[in-house]
Parts: C-alpha cells; sequence; structure tokens
C-alpha cells in the first residue's frame, strides 16, 4: 500500500496545485493559506473535545493529527507545511514529518501558534479556517470564489485518492464482518461496537461518524446511536451503518441482517438488497441523481407491493407520499474527505445551487454524475411508528395491509449502503469489492 500511495502522491499534488493556482486567480489571491485547526474546547472546562482537522488541510497531504499546523502554497513554489511541534509533556507531541510524501514539501517545525503565525506570508491571502476558534493572529476569510472552485473540483477524485478510498472500505468491510459475527453470537448493541472497533483497529474519534448499531426496533431509529449495554431476550433484527478512515478518507457502509428465525424479514432484506444493486449499476456518467432518487422511490414502491405492505401501485405509492413514509431519507451523498462530502448540489464551479426536488427534503445531492466522482446508494425501509401514524389518517389509507405493517415493526428497518465510483464505464463498487476481498 505505502509504495502504491508514494506512487500515485506526486501526480496528486500536482492536480491540487493545478487547482489552486486557477482558484487563486479567481480571486485574484497570491497565497493560499490552509490550517490544520485546533481542538475545540469544552464549554466551562479546560479539556478539549478530539481534534478533527480540516478537510482542506488533509486534502494536500496525510496527516491528520497536526494541530496548529498550517500549509502554505504560493502559485509556481512548493508546498510549504508549516509544522507545529510544541514543548509539551502533558500530551503526546507529534513526531516531525515522515513518509513518502515529505520530499514534496518545504518543512518548517515551529514550537507555538505565535512562531507558526510568523512564518505565513504578506500579501493577499485566501485564509481557509474555521470561524471558531478563531486562528491566533490570523483572520479567516474564507473567499466564497476560491472555495466554490476548490469544492467543485474536489468532487473528482484522483486515482491517489481513490486508492485510500479503497483502503477506507476494505477496513470497514473487515470491521463489518466482525460485527455481523457478534451480533449472531447474542451480543448487546455496546458489545457489538466494542467489536467493531476492534476489527477496524481505531478509536471511535477516529472513525469518520459515529456508529450506528440497531438491533431490533432499534433499526427504525435513523441515527441511532444509543448502544443498549444489555442483549435483547431475541436478537431478530440487526442494522449497522459504520465506516473506517484511511489518511482522512472514509467510508461509509450499511449492512442489515436478519435472525435465522426472522425468514420473512430476510426476504425483504434481499428485496432491498437487489434493488440497491440495480441503483449501483446506474452510476454512470450523464446520470441525474436527484432522478436515481426518484427512481429508487418507484422501485422500492414495488418491493412494498411485492411483500403485501400496500395494494396500491408503485406509481400512486410515489405520488402520494406513501413511499416517503418507508423510504425518508435521501438516496445517498457524496463522499471523500468527508462522509457528507462537499458541492453535492453546487451548480458550478463558480458556486450556485441546484435545488432539491419538491417533497424530497433529504436528498443530500443534486448533480449530474460526472466520471471521478464517488457517491453512496443506500435506499432503506423502515417502520417508524410517527410516519406510519401520519399515514393512518390520509384518504389512501386502506391501500395500506396495517396488519402486516404492524408485524414488521419488531424488526425496525432495513438500509443497505455502499460507496460507488462513477468512471467512464462501469461503476466501481469499493464496498461490494471490499466485502468479496474479506468474504
Amino acid at each position: 500500500m505505502h509504495d502504491q500511495l508514494a506512487s500515485l502522491y506526486p501526480q496528486h499534488l500536482a492536480t491540487l496545485r493545478e487547482r489552486a493556482d486557477r482558484a487563486l486567480a479567481l480571486g485574484d489571491f497570491d497565497h493560499l493559506v490552509i490550517t490544520a485547526g485546533t481542538p475545540l474546547r469544552k464549554f466551562l472546562d479546560d479539556q478539549d473535545y478530539p481534534f478533527v482537522v480540516s478537510p482542506h488541510f488533509k486534502h494536500w497531504l496525510p496527516l491528520t493529527d497536526a494541530p496548529g499546523s498550517w500549509i502554505v502554497y504560493t502559485s509556481g513554489n512548493k508546498p510549504r507545511l508549516i509544522f507545529l511541534q510544541p514543548r509539551d509533556y502533558w500530551h503526546v507531541v507529534p513526531q516531525a514529518p515522515h513518509g513518502y510524501w515529505v520530499e514534496h514539501f518545504d518543512i518548517v517545525i515551529v514550537r507555538n501558534a505565535a512562531e507558526a503565525v510568523a512564518q505565513l506570508p504578506a500579501g493577499q491571502r485566501a485564509v481557509i479556517a474555521a470561524d471558531c476558534p478563531a486562528t491566533e493572529g490570523v483572520e479567516a476569510n474564507n473567499p466564497q470564489a476560491v472555495l466554490d472552485y476548490l469544492h467543485w473540483h474536489r468532487s473528482y477524485k484522483t486515482p491517489y485518492e481513490l486508492a485510500l478510498m479503497r483502503e477506507a472500505s476494505r477496513i470497514g468491510a473487515r470491521a463489518h464482518r466482525a460485527a455481523e459475527a457478534a451480533f449472531r453470537s447474542g451480543r448487546s448493541e455496546f458489545g457489538i461496537h466494542l467489536t467493531y472497533l476492534a476489527a477496524a483497529r481505531q478509536t471511535d474519534a477516529e472513525l469518520p461518524y459515529s456508529s450506528i448499531v440497531g438491533l431490533n426496533e432499534h433499526g427504525a431509529v435513523l441515527h441511532y446511536t444509543n448502544f443498549d449495554r444489555v442483549p435483547p431476550v431475541h436478537s431478530r433484527s440487526f442494522l449497522i451503518d459504520a465506516g473506517a478512515n484511511a489518511a482522512g478518507y472514509a467510508s461509509d457502509i450499511t449492512r442489515t441482517y436478519a435472525s435465522p428465525q426472522a425468514a420473512e424479514f430476510q426476504a425483504l432484506i434481499d428485496s432491498v438488497d437487489a434493488a440497491q444493486q440495480g441503483f449501483v449499476a446506474k452510476v454512470r456518467a450523464g446520470q441525474s441523481y436527484p432522478e436515481l432518487h426518484i427512481h429508487a422511490h418507484h422501485v422500492l414502491a414495488g418491493v412494498l407491493r411485492e411483500h403485501g405492505f400496500i395494494r396500491m401501485s408503485a406509481e400512486s405509492a410515489v405520488e402520494s407520499g406513501v413511499s416517503s413514509a418507508f423510504f425518508p431519507h435521501g438516496l445517498g451523498h457524496p463522499i471523500g474527505l468527508q462522509v457528507h462530502d462537499v458541492a453535492g448540489f453546487q451548480q458550478n464551479e463558480h458556486g450556485g445551487s441546484i435545488a432539491r426536488p419538491v417533497g424530497h427534503p433529504y436528498l443530500r445531492m443534486t448533480r449530474v454524475l460526472e466520471a471521478g466522482m464517488v457517491v453512496t446508494i443506500e435506499p432503506g425501509l423502515y417502520f417508524i411508528d410517527m410516519l406510519l401514524a401520519e399515514l393512518r389518517d390520509k384518504p389512501f389509507a386502506s391501500d395500506i395491509d396495517w396488519a402486516r405493517v404492524d408485524s414488521f415493526r419488531q424488526y425496525g428497518g432495513i438500509r443497505i449502503e455502499d460507496d460507488v465510483v462513477c468512471t467512464d464505464g462501469a461503476p466501481e463498487n469499493l464496498t461490494r469489492d471490499a466485502f468479496a476481498q474479506h468474504g
């Protein structure tokens, strides 16, 4: 893996430099200045939350634990890393930079924030940094023209980035296999979560997002993160939405499992899985993502009809909003340096926004797919009390088999999610490839 990254990194950096050149010219800036950021302080405390590096910083180099450090790029010059290595006996001091990428940077090591700021160039600076906490002595301006350009082009992953995303998928798939085994052995949600962390060999703070580990009815809570410590008497179903991190790049994987006694739920999982793979096959250049989302609603409404939950046609189920009660979120989102990556709604490299389809407020991407993009495809069917209660008062309630719906509440719901690369030809399914390696 190291040799592969070493061979791919120079072209990745050259691509970032070209993009930075154009972004700086758009805003009439001399320098691009990017902070790694600093940890957020807990309210009324002297401790910090776990550090989360700026995605703009880790785009340039595989450093995810360098708080207080800076990248400076000036067109035509080698990029500089101002690396903060404080004198500190309270914490582990970051190691001096090393690895396949260091030869491509001019590196300056400093001991405190003031020394770091003193190294920043004068002139017209595009400073990309969070508003809070303020970077000492430097005012972030986050120029919109620069951000719009960089975010737009970040949608197109370099071969180096794809290599890291494959690795994140491999780590995630390995941990998912362990989590499934823990479910099969009757462990609690908390126990499954600990098994996942051990198999991923990553801490909670290192994962790209908080894992969702839901047994039985808990699968109906879209962002369930409670982790019951005691296993249920009967573990009927299991939904896990959990990813992994590789040098700052995320994987985002969801799987749903049924116990051997829950054959009817397994049959529904199989139908959703088949539908999901059909949606993945449509991840091709020129495909409108919102149109794919609407298509998914029609297919999933057909699954609901096939399994006896509704008696209306798929078209009627979508038009009336019935399908949205069972599938209330978007089909997926862009993924990369962030789990829900930037520019999902952007009109072009100069900004703008493409509206979501009416009636689909939670869709996280409205662009047309192009080669180099990576998106998740995560359809779901759920039995959510609140949404089902709203359906009962509608005129079409008689077209729903409520006894059958009620019998499935005990399983919570189904979500199946893969990370998929749009190419010039057939899509590359990072997730299924990774599971095949950990079969």
